[in-house]
């Protein structure tokens, strides 16, 4: 069976169903805006994140040194 539904009470439906939907569009932009922000997350860990680059690149350039020795000794005792 049809609603019965006046059309004025289905245009004033659609236009609170559209109220909300802009509510929510602009939350989820403010979310997003938030949650993409790489400075402000990045600028709020800067004391942990620093630290651990620094021992990062310490601990892989001292890797990269080790092979190196080790392929430059192996080569010299084939000689």
């Amino acid at each position: 069976m049809a609603d019965a539904r006046s059309p004025e009470l289905v245009r004033s439906e659609i236009a609170v169903e559209r109220e909300q939907l802009a509510v929510a569009v602009d939350d989820l932009r403010s979310r997003l805006g938030d949650a993409t922000d790489v400075r402000r997350q990045v600028g709020s860990r800067i004391s942990m994140l620093a630290p651990a680059a620094f021992a990062t690149a310490f601990v892989v350039s001292g890797g990269i040194g080790a092979t190196m020795r080790y392929f430059a000794r192996r080569g010299r005792d084939r000689h």
